[in-house]
């Protein structure tokens, strides 16, 4: 490891795992309550569970987005992070405001109040004095990392991912802003939501996979910056306009359906050009990286994103097909595999890459970590079908011929209990990655002296 103060991100990276693995566990109990809806209902009600399931996943990534950044940007821009103790106090902040969250949700404390009660608004449920914590520690972060790049090297992928942070703090904003009128609401709402998952993140994203691309083929700098650039431009061009595909429904001026279906079409363009960067630089490399499964994961991510944000999108954002799927369990199979393929695996890629780094030692048992991948993949991949093949008839028995939603419902019974299998796959993987990741590797002892490298991968010597 070049620079110390690159083991910041060691801290954000376990507090990032600890979450996921509450994200997940979450969303098993939630599979079980679709078989069983009496299970919890009175100890964790199913709008409970959902919003612990949503907002964790929501809250890891960006620990994992601060990470990546506190790891990424020494190297970049040449020098040490501006200040370890703002970054450890940003992470005191948010751990606190997780755990003010979790305390709320579950005991539904403070109900009604502005500023110490939930709020009643998807994915920003958060009681106001934890949105205050949120905007705090962005803004710790942002000063830290900031001053960092100025006084260093500037360059392609540490400026993009700092555009990325800003807007991603910028548009948090938003979240403060609650108009009582229901269709403002909505379209506020959807300037954090959309914008931060098919806009600024994607260019977080295209950041992270370039720098891993960089490490792990040893392609030049110049080739993967002009990638980058390309990326960027294709994901804001069709991100932004792209929000139009949310403002169908909800009462705005009906141009936004044109609007809406013209741009969202093109966002399948940012993905695939993410997924073909990353396949051309491993093709174009040069180097026999030891840490593979960081490689399994970064050509993944791209994958699963492509077909997740790409194909899955595109299938349902049209608005004459969106007229009837929205809402259904397609929307539910194109959001699961969105999140898992570009950002999930995203952040398991850098931590993958980074962890053997920091700790100074062989890349885990790779065996379980690549292990883990193909489990997860697997067990999404199968609930996204099986999810999709749900919505389709839901689509058809309500949306079609008119039948109740709850009789709709009698007849999927079977696609839950296949989401639930899938559902326990996922977890499993993400145990073994936990475990891979988090617990170090008996010694293997060797018929010569082990000798440690500068990149913290370890080799017998001849």
């Amino acid at each position: 490891m070049k620079y110390h103060t690159q083991r910041i991100a060691m801290a954000y990276f376990v507090t990032a795992m600890a979450l996921f693995a509450v994200q997940v566990t979450m969303g098993l109990i939630m599979g079980w309550i679709y078989v069983s809806p009496n299970f919890l209902s009175e100890l964790l009600p199913f709008n409970i569970a959902r919003m612990l399931h949503s907002n964790s996943l929501i809250v890891w990534l960006l620990l994992g987005f601060f990470g990546s950044a506190y790891y990424m940007i020494p190297e970049e821009a040449e020098r040490e992070i501006y200040s370890p103790k703002l970054a450890y106090l940003q992470l005191g902040i948010l751990i606190l405001g997780t755990a003010g969250v979790v305390v709320t949700y579950l005991f539904d404390l403070f109900q009604g109040n502005w500023l110490l009660g939930k709020q009643g608004r998807e994915f920003l449920e958060q009681p106001t004095w934890v949105k205050i914590g949120i905007t705090v520690a962005a803004l710790i972060f942002l000063y830290n990392v900031t001053m960092t790049v100025l006084q260093g090297r500037k360059t392609a992928i540490s400026n993009v991912l700092l555009l990325g942070l800003w807007a991603l703090a910028l548009l948090w904003l938003f979240a403060f802003y609650n108009p009582s009128n229901l269709v403002l609401d909505k379209q506020y709402w959807w300037w954090v939501v959309h914008l931060w998952v098919e806009g600024v993140w994607e260019l977080i994203m295209a950041s992270i996979l370039a720098f891993l691309m960089l490490k792990l083929t040893g392609v030049d700098r110049e080739v993967v910056e002009k990638w980058l650039y390309v990326i960027v431009a294709t994901a804001l061009f069709s991100g932004i306009l792209g929000t139009g595909h949310h403002y169908y429904w909800i009462g705005l001026p009906a141009y936004w359906q044109w609007i809406g279906s013209i741009f969202s079409s093109f966002e399948i363009v940012p993905f695939f050009a993410m997924m073909s960067f990353a396949f051309v630089m491993v093709w174009k490399g040069r180097r026999d990286h030891p840490n593979k499964a960081a490689l399994l994961w970064s050509l993944g991510c791209s994958v699963l994103a492509f077909f997740g944000g790409g194909v899955w999108g595109f299938l349902h954002t049209l608005h004459g097909v969106n007229y009837y799927t929205h809402g259904t369990q397609i929307t539910a199979a194109h959001g699961h595999l969105a999140f898992y393929g570009a950002y999930v695996c995203l952040i398991l890629a850098i931590i993958t890459y980074a962890m053997p780094i920091m700790r100074n030692r062989d890349p885990y048992n790779q065996v379980l970590n690549m292990a883990s991948f193909w489990l997860m993949s697997g067990g999404m991949l199968f609930m996204t079908f099986v999810l999709t093949f749900a919505g389709t008839i839901q689509t058809h028995l309500q949306r079609v011929e008119g039948n109740y939603y709850m009789d709709v419902q009698d007849a999927l019974p079977l696609f839950y209990w296949m989401r639930f299998g899938a559902g326990v796959a996922v977890v499993l993987g993400a145990v073994l990655f936990i475990w891979s990741v988090m617990v170090p590797r008996r010694e293997v002892v060797t018929a010569g002296p082990v000798q440690s490298h500068k990149d913290g991968h370890i080799e017998a010597a001849e």
